[in-house]
């Protein structure tokens, strides 16, 4: 039986871009499939009281910089050659993750996350600039404008808070987050405990 991960996804994180990066060899590995539901970092933050690590860090002495190793080196490890710090970091994402839910809808969202994700941490493109969005989303294939205008969907709007609530309820305080059943994993560090998890589960 194949068994389904569900990954906290959101696209304002650089280690989720890493994970979604990863994840295939993982799916190829262990067999398993990766449920992606859209929800938006800065409400479980503000759910939670956490803060993005740059902030919550900030004044320990070498916190910052050993993330920053630990980043280069999982990039050197995939081979993540395309990856490049979103120069408007930090970027607010509530029309992309409104916009994955309306591409979830229309049966689109990997898609939309492999379009994203580029947009975001390869181009460097400022994605919460409504006429940027539409304009990036439109060349990956979508409508843009049709998606921008689905972002002030009453429905559209409800299901991403609907899924960041549940989220929240299950324990997320942060992304990337993923469960295998009923344990959960935070942080692209964790990916070997996940995959030991699924082959054991």
């Amino acid at each position: 039986m194949t068994k389904t991960v569900d990954f906290i996804f959101d696209f304002a994180s650089p280690n989720a871009y890493m994970c979604h990066k990863v994840l295939p060899e993982i799916a190829a590995r262990t067999g398993a499939t990766f449920n992606y539901i859209p929800c938006l970092l800065g409400g479980i933050f503000k759910a939670t009281g956490n803060q993005a690590p740059m902030m919550a860090f900030n004044g320990i002495k070498g916190k910052l910089d050993y993330d920053g190793l630990e980043m280069q080196r999982f990039i050197k490890k995939h081979n993540l050659s395309k990856f490049a710090m979103n120069p408007h970091f930090p970027v607010i994402t509530l029309l992309m993750m409104r916009g994955a839910i309306a591409a979830e809808m229309d049966g689109r969202l990997m898609e939309y996350v492999d379009a994203g994700v580029a947009h975001m941490w390869e181009e460097g493109l400022k994605m919460d600039d409504p006429e940027v969005y539409a304009a990036a989303m439109t060349k990956a294939g979508f409508d843009g404008a049709d998606l921008l205008a689905r972002t002030q969907d009453p429905a559209v709007k409800q299901k991403l808070v609907d899924n960041t609530s549940a989220a929240v309820e299950r324990g997320a305080f942060g992304i990337p987050t993923f469960y295998v059943g009923k344990e959960m994993f935070f942080g692209k560090e964790r990916l070997g405990q996940m995959e030991e998890e699924i082959m054991a589960s």
